[in-house]
């Protein structure tokens, strides 16, 4: 487990930034263990393709939380699992086409760009998991990986990674739970309805399953690793 970069008294993480040069947006960044993260999750407005999963329809595949422009400042956008890995991108890949998304099952390659900026990518299962197992997932809260304010009760972090995880909540046809859980999206596909997460919430511990799937449908947020 790394030595934590944060206490409440000293900040040493190793921060940079990241200019997306689509939309010109600036993020804070941070290396933990041997990765660079994204520390502020992907704001990007993607709206490559309709979102329709029976009777729940969208002209875009991400949004803001309760479709308040100030929340995707706070927050940063919610994202379906097909636009998280860039589909229509994926699909328009003249050398290997991959026809991936909802009620559909395919194989990733092991770094995807998907909706990241150039240079960066979604993380992939195993990205997850070696950076959870360097802030010592197996022995620790979540509270490592979590914001210092913004969680609802006593759901506060200790931000001792960096990591600096907001409380976005989630779009399931509804908006749920900001406040009180933050949903990550990686690139591994789980099925042909559900992929991986990350998930964190004020009453789960890493070793009780940070790692979980989801149904692809629903709209979570989306950090990205340094290629």
């Amino acid at each position: 487990m790394a030595k934590p970069c944060k206490t409440e008294t000293e900040d040493n993480c190793e921060y940079g930034t990241l200019t997306d040069d689509r939309d010109g947006q600036t993020y804070k960044t941070v290396k933990i263990g041997d990765q660079v993260w994204m520390a502020e999750n992907l704001n990007y407005a993607y709206t490559g393709i309709p979102y329709i999963v029976g009777e729940l329809t969208s002209d875009s595949t991400s949004w803001c939380y309760d479709n308040d422009p100030a929340n995707c400042t706070k927050y940063g956008r919610l994202y379906t699992w097909a636009a998280a890995i860039d589909s229509v991108a994926l699909a328009n890949d003249a050398k290997a086409p991959l026809d991936c998304g909802y009620g559909k099952s395919c194989t990733l390659p092991a770094k995807v760009q998907g909706v990241c900026p150039d240079g960066w990518h979604l993380p992939n299962y195993d990205e997850w998991v070696a950076m959870l197992t360097s802030v010592g997932w197996q022995s620790n809260e979540n509270k490592v990986l979590k914001s210092q304010s913004g969680w609802s009760g006593n759901g506060n972090g200790s931000d001792s990674s960096g990591f600096s995880a907001l409380p976005a909540g989630y779009y399931n046809g509804s908006f749920n739970h900001a406040g009180d859980e933050a949903d990550f999206w990686s690139s591994f596909d789980h099925y042909s309805d559900y992929a991986y997460k990350m998930t964190l919430d004020n009453n789960m511990k890493c070793d009780r399953g940070c790692i979980n799937d989801e149904r692809k449908n629903v709209g979570n947020s989306v950090r990205c690793v340094k290629d």
